[in-house]
């Protein structure tokens, strides 16, 4: 029960930094949010959990194939929020990336890359 009470607490303090970094210089925190921390954060879990290696390295690779149909969201959400307002981009741009995510996965099925 402590390391899950540690886990929360690592991640959740490196949110809560990112978003006051954010909050003070959004270049500097944009670069922060979109370095892949929580990604290296969960493949740290997973190692001193003993997941194995097949787990971890699934982790890794489907990570990649699912980071790239949300990197549109960066470009639209932007545009619609001085266009409409915050709930309404945020919403939009996540409805956009869930047709992202099924177009994108049908797509790479075709490949042979099956994610769901």
């Amino acid at each position: 029960m402590q390391h899950l009470i540690f886990k929360y607490l690592i991640t959740s303090f490196l949110v809560v930094l990112i978003s006051e970094i954010a909050r003070r210089n959004d270049k500097v925190g944009g670069l922060i949010a979109s370095l892949p921390i929580i990604t290296i954060l969960t493949l740290l879990w997973l190692h001193f959990e003993n997941a194995g290696q097949e787990k971890i390295s699934n982790h890794a690779y489907y990570t990649f194939w699912f980071v790239l149909p949300t990197l549109p969201m960066f470009l639209i959400f932007p545009k619609l929020y001085l266009s409409y307002g915050f709930w309404t981009a945020l919403s939009v741009s996540i409805l956009f990336t869930i047709l992202l995510f099924v177009a994108y996965s049908r797509i790479l099925e075709r490949f042979g890359i099956r994610l769901f």
